[in-house]
């Protein structure tokens, strides 16, 4: 099968592959920079990091990738202090700039200034078309099936379907969320998408930057022990329930105080920050562990490169 259909601007990764970024530190510089070394597209979640931080995560990334590979950088919307960690991310010259988690006119303007790729994730048509207008490079739709915030319970191929009509081949449109195989990524491109985005199985490489409980808690856990939840950040969150978010669901746990002032808008359910850092660390009762639909399917922790080669072989199997 002939899968090198993405073009994003001028920018022509390998593969039509994007690794999801994931916030707080689960995707940093090593595992982006992996990703982009093998063809695909590695990106690094900013949401957590200092500006100092974001901007050494991405040296970090461009030197691992030999310069053979695309390096993107996730920021979420709704974080308090958006505007000055696009500023210090544009600093840093990656090859894109995706945005979740809310819709910010502002970073359309910014980074097309700085003359880098931005891509919206967008859950609905009419936010594809929004984003169309403004001058998007290239519109990700995330659907139910995706992990961490959700901004729909609709499932991502029937949104797609939706998209790729608006989109009309204007710009790439990518699939993201139930994302796991080869053959998954075939059923993408054949509806029409130029390529998909991946999260949740980069999580289980050796490269990802989480503890290994937090990796164990992956492979012991199945479908049943999943949860959606009203997350500090205002959006439905799809993760494996733990102590912490037992007891946020269950009343027992009151309104947390804020110590962080991470988001323009928080619901105080819990310190949404802290949890992912204690999850990040290995204290995963204390912690929140996002995760998408299919995490049962995973087996196992592989290396970036076998995780990419299987796969381009599952790719060409369909």
């Amino acid at each position: 099968m002939k899968y090198s259909l993405l073009k994003i601007k001028n920018l022509k990764p390998v593969l039509p592959i994007i690794q999801g970024g994931m916030a707080v530190r689960v995707s940093t510089g090593k595992l982006a920079g992996t990703v982009a070394k093998y063809g695909g597209i590695g990106t690094i979640g900013a949401s957590g990091m200092s500006q100092e931080e974001i901007k050494e995560e991405i040296f970090i990334a461009k030197k691992i990738a030999e310069g053979n590979g695309l390096v993107a950088v996730n920021m979420m919307v709704a974080a308090a202090e958006f505007t000055e960690m696009i500023h210090a991310i544009i600093e840093a010259k990656p090859d894109l700039i995706v945005c979740g988690a809310g819709f910010s006119k502002d970073v359309f303007h910014m980074a097309k200034a700085a003359d880098i790729a931005f891509a919206p994730v967008v859950s609905s048509a009419k936010a594809a078309a929004l984003g169309v207008k403004l001058g998007a490079d290239m519109i990700i739709v995330e659907g139910k099936e995706a992990g961490g915030h959700l901004g729909t319970d609709r499932p991502m191929k029937e949104i797609l379907k939706e998209v790729l009509d608006i989109v009309g081949g204007k710009i790439p449109v990518i699939g993201a969320g139930g994302v796991l195989h080869g053959s998954d990524i075939c059923e993408v491109l054949k509806m029409g998408a130029s390529g998909v985005q991946m999260a949740t199985r980069f999580v289980m490489s050796e490269e990802s930057n989480v503890h290994d409980n937090f990796k164990n808690y992956y492979l012991n856990h199945t479908a049943k022990d999943m949860a959606i939840f009203l997350s500090p950040v205002g959006y439905p969150g799809r993760a494996i329930m733990t102590k912490l978010l037992d007891s946020v669901e269950s009343g027992k746990a009151g309104k947390f105080p804020c110590k962080y002032q991470c988001l323009k808008s928080c619901n105080h359910r819990f310190c949404i920050i802290e949890a992912l850092q204690n999850a990040q660390k290995g204290n995963v009762d204390d912690g929140i562990v996002f995760t998408g639909e299919r995490f049962p399917e995973i087996k196992s922790v592989l290396p970036v490169k076998t995780i990419i080669e299987t796969l381009v072989k599952e790719m060409d199997a369909c």
